[in-house]
């Protein structure tokens, strides 16, 4: 017995206690616990992120990111990097995180872009240039999206014209938010998001094609009943005018069944040539609307409203003549005026026609409008200019003062007087243009439809594309128009285009 015993003391000597054991496994686990959290700086040794700007953000970048993130109190799981990119094109898509593994980096980097700023760029208001390239660019004037203003002249980069699809022509600014957690990112890109105006779009930039007179007439009738097909004289602009929202013309002539080769009416097929060029908007201040009796001249108003084209500045009668056409689209509101002065074919009563002007009148509309805080266009029928005899260039009617009357002193006083764009469309050949106390005048745009081919003047057209954001007129382009004896109207070719813009601004009025 007493062996026995020794012997299992000899054992218990070397058993290990069970609470000794769970300690030391304790102390094991702690330790290898906050030792992986010291190595890879987590839990209780967890350093917060922090923002790190990177070399390629401008002052002006930073200044954005500080007055708009509180950097202090961001609580980020890990580094997060700012850097700037630019793009000659939108890049697609612009929101969400992309994991596609960078230069030197892996996909545990979520990366994703914030659109910043769009600069565009511009040059003088009466430069003849259009394009430029984009190394030109950047060593011009190049302006944001949201400075840009009807003073300035945009130009198109590398052939794309910004205002036309808003996802070229222009040199487009991101932030690049980078970091290691995709919830840092996209909290970042939010933040900073929420404090960017919204930038333009298909659905908010309004476009307004005018054009100036129509008269689908005399020789045109003859070869309408040739080729028996209306949209024949559109073939080679009908796609160009119907890309815009609101498409407008002067249009002279109305419907009729009398209409020939002599007479200034037209066929009732000659609808088809309006319709193709996606006409909207009809102004009626012309003074050849009643050639074909009062008839003819209310059932063309009435069939323009049947099929949904809207009218102005002549009608049925003085009073509808008189109203106004308010436009409120995309977030725009515009007023556009018309009036008849001194060519006939006005009314003054129950009988179709033309409005006709007077200050009174004009002073009321005005102030009617800028109660609705809308931009005015004010066309106007006026005096023509007829030196027609030369069948050579003839740049007589270039001038603003070539027709009878004081038509500058007059269109600049509707400009004093509250309107914020004068347009004639009375005359048969483009005359010169300026910019006047903040507005802008075009004192003729010339003929868009007619048979006037003898004369190289009367074959050719101003047409203004105007392009507004949220009420203000950003833009408006000049592109000049040319027909032949073929009575179908084209766009001029840019180098004849440009010579032509710069003679017609060559005889500017004097300041």
């Amino acid at each position: 017995m007493t062996e026995v015993a020794s012997s299992m003391q000899q054992k218990s000597k070397h058993k290990v206690p069970i609470p000794a054991i769970i300690i030391t496994s304790t102390v094991i686990a702690l330790a290898v616990f906050f030792g992986l959290q010291l190595i890879f700086k987590v839990g209780v040794f967890h350093q917060p992120g922090k923002v790190i700007f990177a070399d390629s953000l401008t002052e002006e970048n930073q200044d954005f990111i500080n007055d708009n993130l509180n950097l202090n109190a961001l609580e980020l799981k890990a580094d997060v990097t700012i850097s700037r990119t630019q793009s000659k094109s939108m890049l697609n898509p612009l929101p969400g995180a992309d994991c596609a593994p960078m230069p030197g980096k892996s996909c545990e980097t979520t990366s994703t872009k914030v659109l910043y700023d769009i600069l565009l760029p511009v040059t003088a208001w009466d430069s003849t240039e259009t394009s430029i390239s984009p190394e030109a660019a950047l060593q011009g004037t190049l302006v944001s999206i949201w400075n840009l203003n009807s003073s300035q002249k945009l130009l198109a980069l590398d052939g794309n014209y910004y205002l036309d699809d808003l996802t070229h022509g222009a040199f487009f600014e991101y932030l690049v938010i980078e970091g290691k957690d995709e919830s840092d990112v996209a909290m970042i890109s939010k933040q900073l998001q929420d404090k960017i105006a919204t930038l333009p779009a298909k659905d908010s930039i309004l476009t307004l094609a005018q054009t100036g007179v129509t008269a689908l007439s005399r020789r045109m009738n003859t070869r309408l009943d040739q080729i028996k097909d209306a949209k024949y004289f559109a073939v080679n602009i009908g796609e160009f005018l119907s890309s815009f929202d609101l498409t407008h013309t002067s249009n002279e002539a109305s419907f009729s069944q009398y209409a020939s080769g002599a007479n200034i009416c037209a066929k009732p097929g000659m609808i088809d040539t309006l319709t193709a060029i996606g006409i909207d908007i009809i102004e009626l201040t012309g003074n050849h609307n009643q050639d074909c009796g009062d008839a003819d001249a209310i059932a063309t108003v009435e069939q323009y409203h049947d099929l949904g084209i809207k009218t102005f500045g002549g009608g049925v009668s003085s009073d509808e003549a008189a109203k106004p056409l308010e436009i409120s689209e995309k977030g725009s509101n515009i007023t556009m005026l018309g009036y008849n002065l001194s060519t006939g074919g006005y009314t003054l009563d129950h009988t179709p026609g033309a409005n006709f002007y007077t200050e009174e009148k004009f002073k009321q509309d005005v102030a009617a409008a800028q109660e609705r805080g809308d931009f005015i266009i004010v066309d106007i029928q006026y005096y023509e200019c007829n030196e027609y005899a030369d069948t050579n260039e003839n740049t007589t009617c270039d001038r603003a003062d070539s027709a009878a009357g004081d038509q500058v002193g007059f269109f600049r006083s509707l400009i004093d007087m509250g309107a914020n764009m004068v347009v004639g469309t009375s005359a048969h050949q483009p005359q010169t243009f300026e910019q006047y106390h903040g507005g802008t005048i075009y004192y003729g745009l010339g003929n868009l439809f007619f048979d006037q081919s003898a004369w190289p003047g009367t074959t050719r057209s101003l047409v203004l594309i105007n392009y507004f954001w949220e009420g203000k007129l950003l833009q408006t382009r000049i592109v000049p128009t040319v027909y032949d004896e073929d009575f179908q109207t084209r766009l001029m070719e840019s180098a004849d285009a440009a010579k032509f813009i710069q003679r017609l601004l060559s005889v500017r009025p004097a300041a």
